[in-house]
């Protein structure tokens, strides 16, 4: 498996299919995780993955993620992305049915067709703001 496959399989099998189990095979036991709220190494930076893969897919489960952009360079995988999809379940706050969008940037660092590092950037402020978030927060 290449890089590039490892990394689409954890945005398509896992979060899009909502299928935890995929970070079995495609992240080291020693993964090092640096993505906001989910960092962690090793078996707790999986378990935090294995986590947001559930969660993203229990907000929403019709969610597609579309590669527009990716670039191979040593043992580094950059991609720019997006995910797409409707927000059928809650996050911070009641289900708001709206249509999402948002843009994604991951980097991975691949070792033997595995991820052993990853730094990702979805836009949780854009997520915050198409589900009615951002509204609820600024009436606290």
């Amino acid at each position: 498996m290449t890089g590039f496959e490892a990394l689409e399989r954890i945005l398509h099998e896992g979060f899009a299919a909502g299928n935890p189990d995929v970070v079995d095979e495609v992240c080291s036991p020693d993964l090092v995780e640096h993505q906001f709220g989910l960092a962690g190494r090793g078996e707790e930076a999986r378990e935090h993955v294995k986590a947001a893969i559930r969660d993203v897919h229990a907000m929403m489960p019709d969610i597609v993620y579309t590669v527009e952009d990716s670039i191979v360079a040593g043992d580094k995988v950059w991609l720019r992305g997006r995910a797409r999809g409707t927000a059928t379940g809650g996050f911070f706050g009641p289900p708001s049915n709206a249509p999402i969008d948002i843009p994604l940037f991951e980097v991975a660092r691949i070792e033997n067709g595995v991820i052993v590092e990853h730094w990702g950037c979805p836009d949780r402020f854009a997520l915050l703001a198409q589900t009615g978030g951002l509204d609820r927060l600024s009436r606290v």
